[in-house]
């Protein structure tokens, strides 16, 4: 049954890997051509030179259905208590978006469904049974912001629903709008800020103050896209929750990375979201062009 479960998943895994090949590359492709011709200097500003029109339509040429964060399979220990077969897991996460209209909405804006499920898998216990999933479906307007001719970044308002489709007592669910915005400071360099405010349903009404109303994330990755790194901040009324991300990629034609991932805090998932843990985590990764995204 485990490894059944495990080639299940790979195949999943892939065809999301082929869709993410097929989306376009026009606005990285671009980045490089202009990057290429002066002195990069990565601590300094420098934006994508292009007109909004053209923006728009590289949205807008996009297959309609991709990914939309980070596609990943790990697995680990912790590092605050004492490593066993019920303490160690594995862990992945599923994220794909689907344009649901043709064409530029008002205010230059495009309308996506986004799915993202992330799965805490207790693979080294004698069943192998999962420990939670969480589902979090959404509802987005994206929008390109483009000022003088550069591109400053994304915005996006949406509204989206997490649980963990249990009932009773273990029931996890919440519903939230939420707004967020990616600015690229340069090719190497972009920040995300993100707030959310909603409604509480189930056993965990208070899950604001292990899960806060906001996050703020600083990604990093070199100019010829092998190393990344992300640092992601979420402070709450009990802690700061951290998650620090370092990716490799050990072959230039490919997508997947090398992916390591260690986080510290609360609300890692939604069953356990009041309990402390630290966990650090290394599997493989595949990621959208030119986005971090949380």
């Amino acid at each position: 049954m485990e490894f059944r479960r495990i080639i299940l998943l790979g195949l999943f895994v892939l065809a999301i890997q082929i869709s993410a090949v097929a989306q376009t590359d026009d606005s990285k492709q671009r980045w490089h051509a202009q990057i290429d011709t002066n002195c990069v200097n990565i601590l300094k500003p420098d934006y994508l030179q292009v007109e909004q029109d053209i923006v728009l339509e590289q949205f807008n040429k996009q297959p309609n259905f991709g990914m939309y964060r980070d596609n990943y399979f790990i697995t680990g220990i912790p590092t605050n208590k004492k490593i066993t077969n019920h303490t160690a897991d594995a862990k992945f996460q599923i994220s794909i978006r689907q344009r649901l209209l043709k064409g530029v909405l008002p205010f230059n804006s495009f309308l996506m469904l986004s799915y993202t499920q992330k799965s805490f898998w207790n693979i080294y216990e004698e069943s192998a049974p999962f420990g939670d999933n969480n589902y979090n479906p959404g509802l987005m307007l994206v929008n390109p912001i483009v000022r003088d001719n550069k591109l400053w970044g994304i915005g996006t308002f949406g509204f989206e629903h997490e649980s963990n489709g249990r009932d009773s007592l273990d029931s996890r669910s919440w519903n939230y709008f939420t707004l967020s915005g990616v600015y690229f400071y340069n090719v190497c360099f972009s920040i995300q800020a993100k707030i959310w405010y909603g409604w509480i349903d189930g056993e965990n009404r208070d899950l604001f103050e292990y899960k806060g109303y906001g996050l703020l994330a600083l990604n990093y990755k070199s100019l010829d896209d092998k190393f990344g790194a992300s640092i992601v901040v979420n402070p709450c009324k009990k802690a700061i929750n951290t998650q620090l991300e370092l990716t490799f990629q050990p072959n230039k034609r490919a997508n997947q990375y090398l992916f390591v991932q260690w986080y510290q805090g609360y609300g890692e998932s939604l069953l356990d979201y009041n309990q402390y843990t630290s966990m650090i985590r290394f599997g493989i990764c595949i990621r959208p062009s030119m986005r971090n995204l949380y």
